[in-house]
């Protein structure tokens, strides 16, 4: 999901007001992301006081933390980018029960839990970091392309009966040679 996507999803009004937008884009434009990301917003137990946006960049993942309202200073953020070698994220865990699932995964200490349609855009954002992290780029399926693009809501409608277009093919990363013997 974009970063504009998330305003709509805030779980408080405060949260993503255009006054904390405006203090959000400079910082991920300083490292390196484009103004309207895709990220995912980690929430937290407080969203009205602060929270935490995720976004992949080229070279690494920003992390910037948010700080809704500053008394007499307004919003505060503050971020920093982790080169991709240094990425730390766990297991990707799916559980299905009952026409329901659920999932969990972890990257940079912030456990994302979610389930049914929250959980295909974690598992989204996930497969995204695990490519960037490999050096290569994400091949999304059209089914899942239309997951993220509706905040994972899409799997929930009725598909049409047409024949679905392949995935975008992205070229293999280039084999470094052996190494040879000594």
């Amino acid at each position: 999901m974009r970063l504009s996507d998330w305003r709509g999803r805030s779980p408080h009004k405060d949260a993503m007001t255009p006054k904390v937008v405006a203090v959000i884009e400079p910082v991920l434009a300083a490292l390196g992301s484009e103004t309207d990301p895709a990220c995912w917003v980690a929430w937290g137990d407080d969203p009205a006081i602060r929270y935490m946006v995720l976004v992949p960049t080229l070279v690494g993942l920003a992390e910037v933390h948010v700080r809704v309202n500053v008394p007499q200073e307004g919003p505060r953020v503050s971020g920093k980018l982790v080169r991709w070698n240094r990425v730390q994220v766990g297991e990707l865990a799916i559980e299905m029960a009952s026409g329901h699932r659920l999932l969990t995964f972890q990257v940079e200490s912030q456990v994302l839990r979610g389930s049914d349609a929250d959980a295909d855009g974690i598992a989204a954002f996930a497969l995204e970091l695990f490519a960037a992290i490999d050096g290569r780029s994400m091949v999304i399926a059209p089914a899942a392309r239309k997951t993220i693009a509706a905040g994972g809501r899409a799997g929930r409608e009725k598909k049409p009966a047409t024949k679905p277009a392949m995935p975008r093919r992205v070229p293999a990363m280039p084999q470094l040679p052996a190494p040879k013997g000594r």
